[in-house]
């Protein structure tokens, strides 16, 4: 069991979620590995979803109770947790904050605080975080698939047919695209 310092509501409930649904070999190394990173206070992104702190830990909590009521009778508990809570950690480290100036309300500049992107690991987005992850635990090729396509569209058209052929193949895939999509998208 990994205890964290000054942990916030979303913290302690990734955690729980995570130690209760997820029992694979490699994993409490892994869990150790996320909570020395800003993956509990990094935003979901810059400014489409869950752009705040603590946004990605949020977001990935989310994806899990949607992809849980949305399909948990296809598939193992662990299974559900494992590509909904980690299928983001890619941006572990990612964003970092920055300032811009923006004129306030009586048309004077300020300097204001934003979100960008500092990619120190630019693999691409679902490899990224199935590399970070199979790097101290193992996934089954369902699940690697599953976090590897869970951007769908979001890819980009030269990936067109590799992503259907991947749904096809992995629907859990296609499950966790959608899941991410409403845990984006639907309040």
């Amino acid at each position: 069991m990994i205890l964290l310092t000054n942990p916030t509501k979303d913290a302690i409930l990734f955690t729980r979620l995570a130690n209760e649904f997820i029992h694979r070999e490699g994993f409490d190394t892994l869990l150790s590995n996320i909570t020395k990173t800003d993956f509990f206070t990094a935003p979901a992104s810059t400014r489409f979803h869950d752009s705040e702190e603590g946004g990605l830990c949020h977001h990935s909590i989310k994806v899990f109770h949607i992809l849980k009521a949305d399909v948990g009778n296809l598939y193992s508990d662990e299974t559900l947790a494992i590509v909904s809570l980690l299928h983001d950690i890619c941006k572990i480290g990612y964003y970092v904050v920055s300032s811009r100036n923006v004129k306030d309300e009586h048309g004077k500049w300020k300097s204001v605080p934003y979100y960008t992107i500092d990619d120190q690991l630019p693999y691409g987005h679902g490899e990224k975080s199935v590399i970070m992850i199979m790097q101290d635990m193992k996934l089954t090729m369902e699940e690697s698939m599953a976090i590897r396509w869970h951007m769908g569209a979001y890819e980009g058209d030269k990936v067109w047919n590799t992503l259907s052929v991947a749904y096809n193949k992995f629907p859990l895939a296609l499950h966790l695209h959608i899941a991410d999509m409403k845990a984006t998208y639907l309040k």
